[in-house]
């Protein structure tokens, strides 16, 4: 997806966090103050409560000591009324002034983070190694064997947070632990650890993800990390996978931020008519809606924005998810324990008694939750699903395969979005060139038969973009960006799954829903390159 800055994702989180707090402080008949001016420079009362007490109270001094002998207190949604009512009645009796203003629970971190400061030594942030730069993999390593080792687990989530991993990788090998992160979808070797730290980094994670340190089958986990940056805290899920090897346990983690503000259609930067043939589709109060692609293309991300779009006040959502990877306010979410004996079929023939207007079912795995999902999709609802392949015309075959030509069935499924996610180029230190003629060739081919109403480039004149490697772009890609294939099924599709057509393979699928006017993923991403939004390297690589 479109990685959106870092910084203004944190001033967002800060913004919703003050807007959310004058709301209370409203209800609450308590004056509000936005500490984000005064957090640096504030003079410190240091001498009106100990460290102890505003921890414990969630209270801490704003002002102490004029000639009126007033004071005020910033207090959050957490500080006992008991609290200010004592304190309000000492400073009376002793014939003092104490005022009580509600500020942020941001704000209250920040300000005691100049009242406690923090004492632990700050270690140098994770930079990630160019190809065959051994210093940089040197110094990290050295860094990462140096933490202490009740820190050394937070220490690798937060700089893997920071630096917009989506996985950790701690890979064991015969003298060595490599630890690699994916960013923006590409691995990187971040370090090689002393292989002394395997039982405390694997000791950390079995208890914080429940899985065990001695198991000899893979195992799944899940747990939770507080992340707070520069004031403002965001939660963190991680899904935790590991399998045994030769030299032990290797494990993936998956990093999901959980910030409900990003899960927007609007921030996935989808072109506007594709978005208008989504929006279209998911308006209608019944069919189905299918996302495609391999782990790790953004489809879950896509499935929650749609279904955030939908989350009004009038619609009942119901998801069933292996796991649940994001919680969603106003959505109930039924976890599917599908290695425990659960199924996807079983749990949404429960849940469709409880008349919803939405499901969305985690993934399609077998013959009977495609047939169950088909069946709620023509008989009021709608319904949203993952599928593994890789394109529309071949989830489309395999759909039928799995459910049987039928004729009841042809308007149930509505539309199909096969997705990956490429690198996106940074714009200020790309590097427009020439193409020679043999990509121009590709790119002729690849584009030749554009549906009517796609403006076809000068295939004798266009120009293409390059990565160019900065202190800040060690890559010079900066985010991803969403290339999408979109299948909307119309009549000419249909006739496959009524049985019109005899010979039902992708390549026919792939023809007529191009007549229609469908791009594929390939098109689609070749146009991104001509657009100098990524490379033609990177989308061969994903595509």
């Amino acid at each position: 997806m479109r990685i959106v800055d870092e910084e203004k994702v944190q001033q967002r989180r800060r913004e919703q966090d003050e807007q959310s707090t004058k709301q209370r402080a409203a209800i609450l008949g308590l004056q509000y103050v936005d500490t984000r001016e005064i957090e640096a420079t504030l003079p410190l009362a240091k001498d009106v409560l100990t460290v102890e007490d505003m921890y414990k109270g969630h209270i801490v001094p704003l002002a102490a000591g004029d000639e009126q002998q007033a004071y005020a207190f910033g207090v959050t949604s957490q500080t006992p009324q008991s609290l200010i009512r004592k304190m309000q009645s000492e400073y009376s009796d002793r014939g003092e002034v104490s005022q009580y203003v509600l500020i942020s629970d941001s704000g209250f971190r920040a300000l005691m983070q100049r009242y406690d400061p923090p004492k632990q030594i700050i270690y140098d942030d994770i930079e990630i190694a160019k190809e065959g730069d051994s210093d940089t993999l040197a110094q990290v390593s050295q860094t990462l064997n140096s933490v202490g080792s009740e820190q050394v687990f937070d220490y690798l989530i937060d700089q893997a947070d920071k630096l917009g991993a989506s996985d950790i990788h701690i890979e064991n090998e015969r003298t060595t632990i490599r630890i690699r992160m994916r960013v923006d979808g590409a691995l990187h070797p971040v370090a090689n650890l002393d292989k002394d730290r395997y039982r405390v980094i694997m000791g950390e994670l079995a208890s914080r993800a429940n899985i065990s340190t001695a198991a000899a089958e893979s195992q799944s986990g899940h747990m939770q990390k507080e992340i707070t940056r520069d004031g403002a805290t965001h939660l963190l899920n991680l899904r935790v996978e590991t399998v045994p090897t030769l030299y032990g346990q290797d494990a993936v983690l998956r990093l999901f931020n959980f910030d409900e503000t990003l899960l927007n259609l609007d921030l996935l930067g989808i072109p506007d008519a594709q978005r208008e043939e989504i929006d279209e589709i998911i308006s209608h109060p019944r069919g189905m809606v299918l996302m495609v692609g391999p782990t790790g293309s953004g489809k879950s991300t896509t499935l929650y924005s749609m279904l955030n779009a939908l989350n009004t006040l009038d619609r009942k959502l119901i998801t069933l998810e292996d796991p649940i990877e994001y919680g969603l306010t106003g959505i109930s979410q039924i976890p599917i324990n599908t290695t425990g004996g659960q199924s996807f079929a079983d749990g949404l023939r429960s849940v469709l008694r409880l008349d919803p207007d939405v499901v969305m079912v985690g993934e399609i795995r077998d013959q009977d939750t495609a047939r169950t999902a088909i069946q709620a999709s023509i008989t009021g609802h709608l319904v949203l699903s993952s599928f593994h392949a890789n394109s529309t015309s071949a989830a489309f075959s395999r759909m039928i395969d799995l459910i049987g030509v039928n004729p009841i069935f042809s308007s149930a499924i509505r539309l199909l979005i096969a997705q990956r996610l490429v690198r996106k180029l940074h714009d200020e230190t790309k590097e427009e060139y020439e193409p020679d003629e043999a990509t121009r060739k590709y790119v002729r081919d690849v584009l030749k038969d554009l549906p009517e109403g796609i403006e076809k480039p000068d295939f004798d004149n266009f120009k293409l973009w390059r990565p160019v490697p900065s202190d800040e772009v060690p890559f010079g890609y900066k985010g991803r960006v969403v290339i999408m294939e979109q299948m909307v099924v119309n009549e000419d599709v249909q006739k496959f799954i009524r049985g019109d057509v005899k010979d039902v393979y992708t390549e026919a699928i792939e023809e007529a829903a191009k007549k229609g006017g469908m791009l594929t993923l390939l098109q689609v991403g070749v146009l991104a390159a001509l657009r100098g939004e990524t490379t033609l390297e990177e989308v061969n690589r994903v595509i």
